[in-house]
């Protein structure tokens, strides 16, 4: 099991899911007081609101050039790197959340993706020499089928929690969005 560490350990498993979240640098609340939760995904599910409501900050993927140059690297990445199959996906305004099954190392497919996403937004944002993402990315491995029907859920109505929307199937940065464009199968 291939394992590295940055500031977070990251383990790598072998054909398991994964619930990988990903930030615009500059965009991590300033910590709070002691707040002590229960469980790791309980600590994540109350950060990731503050963030959800965060209207200060970079929120570079509120503009709809740089949300779909992210949702079509993320497609890309599926279907024509094959670097994962993806199950759920959501571009927020300040962050990015995917569950997959990766088919590649963590490694190599965040540089992709990040890498590439990185360049063209700061190119079409007009800056240069400026970080865009976080350096880190947050992952958790999914065990049962119940932890990847719940994130899968989660991750499509993060826009609605937000407040960004009334329904997930309007957020088009979403596989959720993505699913209610797709035209009815013809028989």
């Amino acid at each position: 099991m291939p394992e590295y560490r940055r500031r977070l350990p990251h383990i790598h498993l072998c054909d398991t899911h994964l619930f990988i979240t990903w930030r615009l640098w500059g965009s991590l609340p300033a910590r709070s007081g002691p707040i002590i939760y229960a469980t790791p995904g309980q600590a994540f599910a109350a950060q990731d609101r503050i963030l959800d409501r965060r209207s200060s900050g970079p929120l570079w993927l509120k503009d709809a050039r740089i949300a779909g140059v992210v949702s079509h690297a993320i497609l890309y990445g599926d279907c024509n790197r094959n670097f994962y199959r993806l199950y759920a996906w959501v571009v927020m305004p300040n962050h990015v959340h995917l569950l997959i099954r990766p088919l590649v190392p963590i490694p190599v497919m965040m540089r992709w993706l990040k890498g590439s996403t990185a360049r063209s937004a700061n190119r079409t944002l007009c800056r240069t020499g400026q970080p865009f993402w976080q350096d880190e990315s947050w992952d958790h491995y999914l065990r049962t089928p119940r932890q990847i029907y719940r994130t899968a859920a989660y991750i499509e109505q993060n826009p609605v929690s937000a407040g960004l929307i009334c329904s997930n199937e309007l957020w088009p940065w979403s596989s959720a969005g993505r699913q209610a464009k797709a035209p009815a199968p013809q028989e």
